[in-house]
Formats: C-alpha cells, sequence, structure tokens
C-alpha cells in the first residue's frame, strides 16, 4: 500500500496484540476479507547515528530494508502524530547488501531484525496485515492512508473502532515491530 502514497498522503495504522488468531481470522472472515497466503517477511530497521531506543521516534526518519518472495524493497518513514502515523516512501531494489552498505555510509545504523510470516487483505477501504511475527507471537495491523492534513490519531480512533467490532481478545499496541523486539531484549538482559 505504501507505494501508493503522494507526497500529500501518511500512513496511518493500529496495531494489536492478538489472544487468538484462529478466532479472529474467523472473525475477519465473517466481515467479508480475505486473507492472502502467508508471505515471509525479512526486515532490517535502521535509524540515523546518534538516535537511540526511548528517545522520541516523532519527526525522526527510520530505513527499512524487506526481502519478501524474492523482491527487496527500501523503505523510509518519518512519524507524524505518533510511531503509527507516518510519511512513508517505498521503492523496489535490486541489490538488499548494497542499499545495506549505502545507508550505512549515509549514517544510518542497523538496530533489530524482524522476522515475520505475514496474511494481507481489505476490509472497508482499510489495509488488513496478520502477522505472526518471531518472537512476538500474532499480530493484526489495519492502516490506511489518508492526507497528511488528517489527524493520524483521530484516523487511528476509527481504526480501533472497527478492530473492536470484530469482538475477538486483542491488546492495542502504540510500539512498532522493532521497539517491541528491542524491549523483549533488552528484558532479557
Amino acid at each position: 500500500m505504501a507505494s501508493e502514497l503522494s507526497s500529500n498522503d501518511q500512513e496511518v495504522e493500529a496495531k494489536y496484540r492478538v489472544g487468538d488468531l484462529d478466532q479472529l481470522i474467523a472473525a475477519l472472515g465473517g466481515q467479508g476479507v480475505v486473507l492472502s497466503g502467508p508471505s515471509v517477511q525479512d526486515d532490517q530497521a535502521y535509524a540515523p547515528v546518534g538516535w537511540s531506543y526511548g528517545m522520541s521516534k516523532i519527526g525522526v526518519t527510520f530505513a527499512r530494508l524487506r526481502t519478501e518472495q524474492g523482491q527487496h524493497l527500501f523503505t523510509v518513514k518519518k512519524p507524524i502524530d505518533n510511531e503509527m502515523a507516518c510519511l512513508e516512501h517505498e521503492s523496489v531494489i535490486s541489490d538488499r547488501d548494497a542499499m545495506h552498505a549505502a545507508l550505512v555510509t549515509m549514517g544510518w545504523a542497523p538496530t533489530v531484525r524482524i522476522r515475520k510470516e505475514r496474511r494481507s487483505g481489505s476490509w472497508n477501504g482499510v489495509s488488513v496485515c496478520v502477522d505472526v511475527v518471531d518472537q512476538l507471537g500474532a499480530f493484526v495491523e489495519v492502516e490506511r492512508v489518508v492526507r497528511t492534513a488528517q489527524s493520524g490519531e483521530r484516523v487511528q480512533a476509527e481504526l480501533d473502532g472497527l478492530v473492536r467490532s470484530l469482538g475477538v481478545d486483542v491488546e492495542r499496541v502504540s510500539d512498532t515491530y522493532d521497539s517491541l523486539i528491542r524491549n523483549l531484549s533488552a528484558a532479557e538482559v
């Protein structure tokens, strides 16, 4: 969906830890959501040198290299209202290793590696992703592209209502996967 963003758009999402994955998938199916087959995404997150976990992400540009089904994507995200409301730009690249070297040369530091199995679909104009993330478990993300003038927090409240209408056991989380993995790793030390 990110490739559809214009310079006047932002991607706004809400993310939830899922208590019962089968119940969630059944509830989505009951709403007419057809999920794709599972696909593995291997992501490497990057932050500007000098930024570290615990610092605000608002207004800071982050990068990601993703490999999925043999295709490599380079993404930059800049949180606006919060970590889940971002300006985003994405492009296919041919050489992940070369892009990694370029990012490091430009002053980015690799932070966290994220591996997940993703199934996606759409629901009333909203993109739905059901993820099983290594180390973290099952999640559902719902996202919508809106104009940057729109309040990301208001859109997130609408997305929250949509997810809550499913009547399944979910816990809303405000952290991105890289932060959740980083927090888990820090707690284990």
